[in-house]
């Protein structure tokens, strides 16, 4: 019997072994995937940042080559004649406040459909459910005549509203389906302890909201930044156009200029880079860190 026991405790080491390989080839076979994916996506970014150092001679001559210094002076130039300035200060005013009234709006709206109940909200959430599905074009000439009639072309107010409008149906979609994650037992513990609807809100459901908030809060911002078609459409004064059109503009003057034109590129893209990597530790941070404080 001791004979039996010991083969059986063998064969379950191997086996036990033999499963741990499989999943280490397995790992291993993952991580070589995911890294010549990576490099593949990011092979891009990474040539026009290098790139964006260069001299017009030496992207003609060796366009994969690496730049013999790192000249900012490239960087320098873009800002300046394609007036850079005053297109990253509108792009940063309309991203900022755009992004304000996302996360302030949608989380008291998924807030009120997820632990209110009223009258008609369900068939007010299926409104914002159907605004997931609207494709942009299919509002904009009512979204035109309004805003003419109302004087908001070529204001900054009339790309906010738009782009607040756009921006909440999937941000509301995201924070109701968190909190409705969330026990009820800790929100009927708050109204036991005297809390009314405003106060639970702002103390016990907004810091549980802020880990799906920095989520929501990335991608209305990446969305906002790169918008091209409205801010195209409503924005003819110069003086107010955000950087998707200032950097049309730019690369339809100075297409042959590719030391520029790179550099023009790298200066709005690594804003939304560092922005992501900024916020990427409360996206993976735990979501339900405040409900066990």
């Amino acid at each position: 019997m001791v004979s039996s026991a010991a083969l059986k405790l063998q064969e379950s080491n191997r086996s036990y072994a033999t499963a741990s390989r499989k999943r280490k080839q397995a790992r291993f076979v993952y991580y070589i995937v995911m890294i010549l994916i990576s490099l593949g996506t990011f092979y891009p970014l990474i040539w026009l940042l290098l790139s964006s150092f260069r001299e017009n001679r030496d992207i003609f001559t060796s366009p994969f080559a690496l730049p013999e210094r790192i000249n900012f002076q490239n960087w320098i130039d873009a800002w300046q004649i394609g007036n850079m300035s005053t297109y990253a200060k509108n792009s940063v005013i309309v991203t900022g406040l755009t992004l304000a009234g996302i996360l302030v709006f949608a989380s008291m709206a998924a807030f009120a459909f997820s632990k209110l109940r009223f009258r008609g909200s369900g068939f007010m959430l299926l409104l914002f459910v159907f605004g997931l599905f609207m494709p942009l074009q299919s509002f904009f000439i009512a979204q035109s005549y309004i805003f003419e009639q109302l004087n908001l072309k070529d204001t900054h107010l009339g790309l906010i509203l738009p782009y607040i409008g756009v921006g909440l149906p999937l941000a509301i979609f995201l924070l109701k389906a968190y909190l409705d994650s969330i026990p009820k037992d800790l929100i009927e513990a708050a109204r036991m302890d005297g809390c009314n609807d405003w106060v639970l809100f702002q103390r016990i459901v907004f810091p549980l909201l802020l880990p799906s908030l920095a989520t929501v809060g990335i991608f209305s911002a990446l969305n906002t930044w790169n918008e091209l078609l409205l801010a195209m459409l409503y924005i003819q004064n110069d003086a107010l156009k955000t950087i998707p059109v200032g950097l049309l503009a730019f690369s339809s003057r100075y297409m042959t200029d590719y030391k520029l034109l790179f550099s023009a590129l790298a200066l709005i893209t690594l804003p939304m880079i560092v922005l992501y990597i900024f916020f990427h530790r409360y996206i993976v941070a735990g979501l339900t860190e405040g409900a066990v404080k």
